[in-house]
């Protein structure tokens, strides 16, 4: 079974539940932290994890099914995404086969547009991703076909205020912005499918006028270094 290493949690891939592909994400424990509240604060994160990503799949949003929780060894075991790339894979494929970035953003357009919906769908049930990147989506299947998936809700939380809301876009533009150069039109398309996505109007005008706020903060932050 492989192993790979996150900040917070190991993922061992390629296991089996009852003959289902699955995935085990098993949190360590944090050494510099009081065994008592470490076992409290786990458990805590892996309830929001799971319950953040239940409440996504009754929006409409597809994410992994969890098929167990194990609180013994703070693991969750869900389901494995077979023949499924991360959007981050897809977008550098497509701009390393196109020369011309403009034939890239057009070729990419729907995915950012589905992207956009899926988002919109996502705040408006009150749920904050806190991790938004484009290797935290997957496409399964044929990458054409837009068959996208949420992954990874390990820091999620759930929040009405249009301040969460637009951090977790702001984070999703910075990641998506140092992962894939030229890709600024790109992401103007995830805003403008997540504003005709969102019914509430009023709500959603304020979400991009706290993301342009958050954006204004990290230019100060970055000037002064």
């Amino acid at each position: 079974m492989a192993v790979l290493q996150g900040a917070e949690a190991k993922l061992y891939l390629g296991g089996d539940f009852y003959g289902r592909p699955c995935i085990i994400k098993e949190r360590f424990q944090k050494n510099y932290r009081h065994p008592i509240l470490d076992k409290a604060l786990t458990s805590q994160r892996i309830k929001s994890e799971v319950r953040a990503n239940l409440r996504c799949r009754i929006a409409g949003i597809q994410t992994p099914t969890i098929f167990m929780v194990n609180f013994d060894t703070n693991s969750i075991y869900m389901e494995e995404i077979q023949d499924a790339v991360t959007v981050r894979q897809h977008i550098n494929t497509v701009q390393a086969a196109e020369l011309n970035p403009a034939s890239a953003c057009s070729q990419l357009k729907p995915l950012a547009e589905a992207i956009g919906r899926t988002l919109a769908k996502m705040h408006t049930s009150n749920i904050i991703h806190g991790d938004l990147t484009t290797s935290n989506m997957l496409l399964e299947g044929d990458p054409s076909e837009l068959s996208l998936f949420l992954i990874d809700f390990g820091l999620s939380s759930f929040e009405a205020s249009a301040e969460d809301k637009g951090v977790d876009l702001y984070v999703l533009e910075r990641a998506f912005l140092s992962s894939h150069p030229n890709s600024q039109e790109l992401f103007d398309c995830i805003l403008a499918a997540y504003t005709d996505q969102t019914q509430d109007k009023n709500a959603c005008k304020e979400v991009i006028s706290k993301l342009d706020e958050v954006r204004l903060r990290g230019r100060k932050r970055t000037m002064v270094g």
